[in-house]
């Protein structure tokens, strides 16, 4: 994770800790169409199905920095 404010860099080793994320989420949604197809030659197997990955849209409301925390560090 990394902050930068105003010139005022923390980094996290992975993530930073005492550090939070506000945000809102905006509903879902679908993604685009995947179509698998399986097949087997000489077989007579042949499997179509289709799929539609659900995500979900945040909006980033605030990044709270932790208390304490020494700047550049």
């Amino acid at each position: 994770m990394f902050i930068n404010d105003d010139g005022n860099v923390i980094t996290g080793d992975p993530t930073i800790k005492g550090a939070k994320v506000k945000a809102t989420s905006l509903g879902e949604f679908k993604g685009d169409k995947v179509t698998v197809f399986k097949y087997k030659p000489k077989t007579r197997y042949r499997r179509k199905t289709g799929h539609r990955q659900i995500y979900t849209k945040l909006l980033i409301n605030k990044i709270i920095k932790p208390r304490g925390h020494k700047h550049g560090t």
